[in-house]
């Protein structure tokens, strides 16, 4: 059976583009309090799946060994737009554990904030590995790795210890006890597994009252992290940045590439997570806009309502359609879930 359609796209009056995929939102219990479509087949979450390969930064004691900040903490979750505000203190924490940009193992990545594409363009110069929008997320390996006393070339392997622990962290919050892997864009690890289990680890750290004390606190660390520094878990006008500002209750959310998005909801101890099933990033931010606006935990924030319906222009930035949630979506009611 085909996901059900969540996203069209329309132009004039008529609906130009579909986009079909699903949804899981659990409880840390893993009783799951709304689906749409297929929950059970293993998916890559990609970036979305950050929050907890940055467990190990806290759980292992190199975040507190190398005096690592909140915004450290945020950037080990980043899938960040290569601003100065992101490639500064990404350098600095490099510095930090005695490693340099060469240590990282991701490559030049394309910087996603116009104005310091351009501004780079002009001076004549090129992305670098700092610019990648996973380099956060590199330098927490590497940090992990440097407190272990491991050898940090080699820590985007599947069989290095980082990442055996963020393979280990993420089978024993979701559930999930063989997954498939592939290398995700950066080069790290990916892991997959149904969107019912991601849900439920996303869960979990909403609510990580069962959790073993060191897990508790290092999951609530890296949710305050990322609630207090939406700028650098994303960017400038980047969708996690303006849903994580314009959130009336606790909220963070993760996007991940190809249609992938989660979300934790401290609040009502819920986990979000959806994929799209054509791998449409565009449908991603507004099925996870629409189902944190239908929930309540959203103001009215215009950036914010863009993503709910978006405008499609033409050139001449004329409103000739919209982006928005499909009927499947649209007309479920959410708000029992915040009762």
């Amino acid at each position: 059976m085909a996901n059900p359609v969540l996203v069209e796209i329309t132009r004039g009056d008529l609906v130009e583009s579909v986009h079909r995929g699903a949804v899981a939102i659990s409880d840390a219990r893993g009783h799951i309090t709304f689906s749409l479509g297929d929950i059970g087949c293993p998916v890559y979450p990609r970036s979305s799946l950050k929050p907890i390969q940055a467990l190990p930064l806290l759980e292992s004691g190199a975040a507190d060994a190398f005096g690592l900040s909140s915004e450290e903490i945020a950037l080990a979750c980043a899938s960040h737009s290569g601003e100065p505000m992101h490639t500064t203190r990404v350098a600095a924490w490099l510095q930090k554990i005695g490693c340099s940009e060469d240590d990282l193992n991701c490559g030049p990545h394309p910087i996603r904030y116009e104005p310091v594409a351009e501004e780079m363009v002009i001076a004549g110069l090129k992305p670098t590995r700092i610019h990648n929008n996973c380099s956060g997320k590199h330098t927490g390996f590497l940090s992990v790795a440097r407190h272990w006393n491991v050898a940090t070339k080699g820590y985007q392997r599947i069989d290095h210890p980082v990442q055996q622990a963020v393979g280990k962290t993420l089978a024993e919050l979701s559930g999930e006890s063989e997954m498939p892997w592939g290398a995700d864009g950066c080069t790290a690890p990916n892991f997959a597994l149904p969107l019912s289990s991601l849900a439920r680890a996303l869960a979990l750290m909403a609510a990580p009252d069962s959790l073993p004390d060191m897990r508790q606190r290092a999951v609530r660390r890296i949710v305050e992290a990322m609630q207090k520094h939406p700028e650098l878990v994303g960017g400038t006008g980047r969708s996690d940045t303006i849903l994580m500002r314009a959130a009336q209750r606790p909220l963070v959310t993760k996007a991940g590439a190809e249609g992938f998005y989660a979300a934790i909801v401290p609040d009502l101890g819920l986990g979000v997570a959806l994929k799209i099933d054509d791998g449409a990033s565009r449908a991603a931010e507004t099925a996870m806009a629409t189902i944190l606006h239908k929930m309540g935990l959203l103001r009215d924030d215009r950036a914010a309502m863009e993503l709910v319906r978006a405008p499609i222009l033409n050139t001449r930035d004329e409103t000739v359609g919209e982006r928005r949630a499909a009927p499947m979506l649209a007309t479920n009611s959410l708000g029992s879930l915040i009762e």
